[in-house]
């Protein structure tokens, strides 16, 4: 996958996730400021904005031109941590013909942090599972 492709595909999904609060990893030397809120996605500068109670940043570039190995990682949930409410909520959108709503079964994933994107696998999400981060 090339750092276009990469920077496209978390581009995307954080975009899709930006009114659900999903919180990001952006390599910063202070520790306080490594987990931030997302609050803005810029496609045309691949940048982002995030924030906490503390800081605020609208620039975050998605991927260090300097050093590739710096990516912003959304903290997500694998698929296989749903919980047993969570796979009956999620059961509930398909129907014998497939998925009955599809913009609300994205919005659900995308709501409950799930990685159906395999961003995780990718090397480009880290895996919240035990965090307590939400």
């Amino acid at each position: 996958m090339t750092q276009e492709d990469k920077e496209l595909l978390l581009l995307k999904d954080l975009s899709a996730r930006l009114p659900y609060g999903v919180k990001v990893h952006i390599n910063s030397p202070i520790e306080e400021q490594n987990s931030m809120e997302l609050f803005d996605v810029n496609f045309n500068s691949k940048h982002i904005g995030v924030g906490n109670e503390k800081w605020a940043f609208r620039a975050i570039p998605i991927i260090d031109d300097e050093d590739e190995a710096k990516v912003v990682k959304p903290y997500l949930r694998p698929m296989s941590s749903m919980t047993e409410e969570e796979k009956r909520e999620y059961q509930a959108f398909f129907n014998y013909d497939g998925v009955e709503y599809p913009e609300e079964y994205i919005d659900w994933l995308n709501a409950h942090h799930f990685d159906f994107h395999n961003l995780i696998g990718r090397g480009l999400a880290i895996d919240c599972t035990g965090l307590n981060i939400y």
